[in-house]
């Protein structure tokens, strides 16, 4: 990248809203952002700068829905970082919690989207940053964009655990297997391909698949490789709430604290609920069904990353999908 072309742009301080109130604290007040970044050794003397002691969160986002493109999807999530930003920003810390000092946001801004980078630079940019934090021993949050870039998140949280002697499990809320080999080049159905050709002996699980969205093949596929999968049809005819689906595919593994990153492709959801998605049906998640299960992963396991994709603000109505979007970063912020 030349000096024009920054590796990460910083966030604009607009976005961090504040009533200028010490009793009246909002998201704004406890995030800081960076400067726009040049280089991968710049950013990660600045995450090695950060301390580490009360599980501060790094935040990145990606503007890039040249995946969607290519899978033949609706653009727009290139829009989604910011739109979600906006609504995170203006929330409290939760009045019930008991933490004696709420974690810092630390805002890395938007990885640099030009398509004068090829798609895969960019995703080894986004890997880079994101390892560079778990290096540190931070938690990981991320907002795209295309779910392409669920790779990359989900690659260096992986490649941390192994190189940590964890084995690491990877939880992927989604409507799709985004199991797609690279016949057609990188796109937004292929991350989940790329992680398991990558990293074949991690745990990987996807809740929320529907069965109008999948090919069998895909299925065979990751099946063949080892992942569990949950089907909301079958999930709904059983009566199992989204926790004892994801209870019965953990089976022992539920009784230890795994090391976890969670993926959460916000379509997902019904479009009653998230409308602003890529691709939305109205059979999907609710949101408190969906947050009691999250509430579960948070408190039970130690989730070192989450990525939350395909929030695409000009599909969106009254921003309901960017407000789902926040509130699920905010739950991480302050419960994990």
């Amino acid at each position: 990248m030349t000096m024009a072309e920054p590796l990460l742009m910083a966030t604009d301080s607009k976005f961090l809203f504040s009533k200028n109130d010490t009793q009246d604290p909002r998201l704004g007040d406890l995030a800081r952002i960076t400067s726009s970044f040049q280089s991968m050794e710049t950013v990660k003397k600045a995450i090695a700068a950060i301390d580490a002691t009360d599980r501060p969160v790094t935040l990145v986002g990606y503007p890039d829905d040249e995946g969607i493109k290519n899978n033949g999807g609706r653009v727009g999530a290139s829009e989604g970082p910011d739109r979600i930003r906006t609504s995170l920003y203006k929330m409290t810390p939760p009045a019930f919690s008991k933490l004696h000092q709420h974690p810092m946001i630390y805002d890395f801004g938007n990885l640099n989207a030009s398509t004068k980078i090829p798609l895969e630079k960019r995703h080894e940019a986004a890997r880079g940053i994101a390892a560079s934090a778990h290096a540190k021993g931070l938690r990981t949050l991320s907002f795209g964009g295309g779910h392409d870039y669920g790779f990359p998140d989900a690659a260096a949280f992986s490649q941390w655990a192994i190189d940590n002697q964890l084995k690491p499990l990877v939880i992927n809320f989604d409507a799709h297997l985004d199991v797609r080999p690279l016949d057609n080049g990188i796109t937004s159905g292929t991350p989940f391909f790329r992680l398991l050709e990558e990293f074949p002996d991690i745990d990987f699980i996807e809740l929320g698949l529907q069965g109008q969205c999948n090919a069998r093949s895909h299925l065979d596929w990751l099946l063949s490789k080892g992942g569990q999968v949950s089907f909301e049809e079958e999930r709904r005819t059983s009566g199992l709430s989204l926790t004892q689906a994801l209870l019965q595919l953990l089976g022992d593994r539920a009784l230890g604290r795994r090391s976890v990153f969670l993926s959460i492709d916000i379509d997902a959801f019904s479009s009653s609920v998230a409308p602003g998605a890529s691709q939305s049906w109205p059979t999907g998640f609710m949101p408190d069904e969906f947050f009691d299960v999250y509430s579960w992963c948070l408190e039970r396991f130690d989730v070192r990353g989450v990525g939350i994709y395909e929030v695409s603000p000009r599909l969106d109505v009254d921003d309901r999908t960017s407000r789902l979007g926040a509130l699920i970063a905010h739950r991480f912020v302050f419960q994990s």
